[in-house]
């Protein structure tokens, strides 16, 4: 799948509306080959919780994290004033 039937797939689906769930996500990265599987990082994001969640899953003694190096790049926080909102 190339970017111009990537975006034709994500314009069909729109006419949905919003539809719960990651079905039409999940259908998308299969007919692009399934590039998350080569991924090798996490991605925490959201509106709460961040800061809870990495110390979960990043604590030298969790033993959540099998291997690897751990690299932090940093945490990034907005505040309204700068966020554009």
């Amino acid at each position: 799948m190339n970017e111009k039937e990537a975006m034709a797939f994500i314009e069909e689906t729109a006419g949905y509306g919003i539809v719960p769930g990651l079905d039409s996500i999940r259908e998308l990265c299969r007919r692009l080959g399934s590039p998350q599987k080569d991924l090798k990082f996490v991605h925490i994001a959201g509106t709460n919780g961040k800061g809870s969640v990495g110390l979960y899953f990043f604590r030298p003694e969790s033993g959540r994290i099998q291997g690897g190096t751990i690299y932090f790049t940093g945490y990034f926080f907005l505040s309204g004033e700068n966020s554009g909102q």
